[in-house]
């Protein structure tokens, strides 16, 4: 048998590699499409630098309501009394400022030629815009330093300098600095893409009449939410136990995805559709030390002229969904920035345990009010409704047959 660290390494080398080929998208900076498509925006990864267009901000401009002066007009600390001329609004660009005259000025409206200072309203005497048109005057006391309150033009980003680097994850905030700098789209890596399929004569979908010897799909539903909650954009498909049928679904999607992963069929049975399927092309199926999960599949196929990666699990509901935790959520998460790392934490448990000494196990469990892990349910593969209750993986490790009551062990959080 393999152990889970060989087996992780290996199945991470596959994955990576197929990861960092991944083609480039474009996504248009539009409000619009990131509030109808929040899935396609969530957390993209920048594929090359984007530069900087324009400064930010493109314009000198007031940081504060108030009145844009000439700092050389208010040098000393007595007050002067100044001309009122026109307000300027955001969004207008106003007549330059002659000396002794001083602009009633909007919070981020340019700061006119001639002037070089802002002076906040509740600074001025009287402390009020006069009404727009009349004859008036204003005191203000200085000295005031050139500078104060205007941010200058590219006082936040330089044009042409890199504005967000490859391998940036897109968060709100930088969405929002494409978006104010004018960028029209960015180029990103694509979402990983991968087929999933689920094999075996028995499966139905969900919903349907069950006939003799039948059961409903679970892994289709179940694996497809949890790709689909760490950003991975999914296909599915199921097939009977032919092994025909299995590679020309495979040959039908291979040029659209980046990894295919299966669930049955894998073990030494009569009836391995994905190892009849496979095997002869180099795939590699084995044992690894877990409970459950032990029978695993890995390898490439070639599909035109590319080598696909497929990993495969086994089809019992459980062993596929912690085959998932423990081979492939963390490299696709960690591909798609989507979602939390599963937290890990030591915990005694509240209760003793047997676990067959030359695998791993990997039980399904809760903390409990002390923190302390109560088992849900027992270690078959087919318990799902259990694991489904569940909000940790309690790990046993090889060499260890019983844990006793308050005896630490390591879990899995399985509800971030």
């Amino acid at each position: 048998m393999r152990t889970i660290e060989q087996h992780q390494n290996d199945v991470a080398e596959l994955v990576e590699a197929a990861l960092a080929a991944r083609p480039h998208e474009g996504l248009r900076v539009d409000p619009a499409l990131v509030a109808a498509q929040p899935d396609r925006y969530r957390r993209r990864e920048v594929a090359v630098d984007v530069v900087a267009p324009i400064d930010l901000p493109p314009f000198a401009n007031s940081q504060m309501d108030g009145f844009a002066v000439s700092s050389p007009d208010l040098t000393d600390d007595r007050a002067t009394s100044l001309v009122v001329v026109d307000r300027i609004p955001a969004g207008r660009v106003g007549p330059a400022l002659r000396p002794g005259t001083a602009a009633p000025i909007m919070t981020g409206a340019a700061v006119p030629d001639g002037a070089d200072a802002v002076v906040p309203v509740e600074q001025v005497d009287p402390p009020l815009f006069p009404a727009e048109g009349a004859d008036s005057r204003v005191s203000i006391t200085g000295p005031v330093a050139s500078g104060t309150f205007v941010r200058d033009a590219g006082s936040d980003v330089r044009a042409g300098s890199v504005l967000l680097g490859a391998g940036t994850i897109l968060t709100p905030a930088r969405w929002g600095v494409l978006a104010a700098a004018g960028v029209r789209e960015v180029v990103v890596r694509r979402r990983p893409r991968l087929l999933l399929v689920s094999t075996g004569e028995e499966l139905a979908a969900p919903g349907a009449d069950l006939g003799p010897g039948a059961i409903h799909d679970a892994n289709g539903t179940a694996l497809a939410a949890a790709l689909a909650e760490i950003g991975v954009d999914v296909v599915t498909e199921r097939v009977t136990d032919d092994a025909a049928t299995l590679l020309a679904v495979v040959a039908r999607h291979g040029a659209d995805v980046d990894l295919v992963l299966t669930t049955g069929g894998v073990s030494a049975g009569a009836y391995e559709v994905v190892r009849d399927a496979f095997e002869a092309s180099g795939v590699v199926f084995g044992s690894v030390a877990m409970q459950p999960g032990g029978p695993q599949g890995h390898g490439t196929l070639t599909v035109g002229h590319r080598a696909l990666p497929i990993v495969c699990f086994p089809g019992n509901p459980v062993s596929a969904l912690v085959s998932f935790e423990v081979f492939l959520r963390p490299l696709l998460q960690t591909a798609t920035g989507v979602g939390r790392p599963r937290a890990q934490r030591a915990a005694p448990m509240a209760e003793s345990a047997d676990s067959p000494v030359g695998k791993h196990q990997l039980r399904r469990g809760r903390l409990d009010v002390d923190g302390r892990v109560a088992l849900v349910g027992g270690p078959g593969s087919h318990l799902l409704s259990n694991h489904a209750a569940a909000t940790v993986l309690v790990h046993v490790p090889v060499g260890v047959d019983r844990v006793e009551e308050g005896d630490e062990v390591v879990v899995w959080a399985l509800d971030d």
